[in-house]
């Protein structure tokens, strides 16, 4: 981890039996995240934030999921887990090094992608930008993908959204071994 500090400083091992439990299922053995560290400190916001993940088995594959949140966190300057989620997830969702960095400095008509990925980014900078879709937009994202994918990556951009204002408003420090956005 770098030498900057969190606003709201972390939780320090050893941790409450209870909290342990909960970091030992989501990290499955991996130190706990900086981010997760801040928010076990609080209760009511640990059990909301947990409450509100997507990273179990959903109707979007692996390499959709990571699209989406690679793309949100990027759009919203949120290196901090842009780069946890790329460190993790890349490998296992088969993105390419020129696709993890076409995330954070590419646009949604870029060639690496297939047509179903170009509607899938279209439809995240969309939401991001603007907070709905056209039309147009709509229909596109419609024909690669049904109602509950839909909901899905709409879901994802907002939580992720709001993981990005809990990292870049809490200044979390980068944690060491993820990757960092591409120049």
């Amino acid at each position: 981890m770098s030498e900057a500090r969190p606003r709201i400083a972390p939780l320090s091992p050893p941790y409450p039996p209870q909290i342990q439990a909960q970091f030992d299922r989501i990290m499955r053995g991996a130190p706990p995240l900086v981010l997760f560290r801040v928010m076990a400190g609080h209760g009511r916001a640990w059990d909301k934030f947990r409450a509100g993940g997507l990273l179990d088995p959903g109707p979007l594959s692996l390499r959709q999921r990571e699209i989406v949140i690679d793309r949100t966190c990027a759009l919203n300057g949120c290196e901090y887990e842009w780069g946890v989620h790329v460190a993790i997830f890349a490998g296992p969702a088969k993105l390419t090094p020129e696709e993890v960095r076409a995330t954070a400095l590419g646009d949604a008509n870029s060639p690496l992608w297939s047509p179903a990925e170009q509607a899938l980014i279209a439809a995240v900078d969309a939401l991001h930008h603007r907070a709905t879709l056209s039309d147009d937009e709509f229909a596109a994202l419609s024909a690669h993908y049904d109602e509950a994918q839909i909901l899905e990556i709409m879901l994802l951009c907002g939580f992720y959204r709001t993981v990005s204002y809990l990292a870049n408003g809490l200044r979390l420090p980068l944690e060491q071994n993820a990757a960092r956005f591409p120049e």
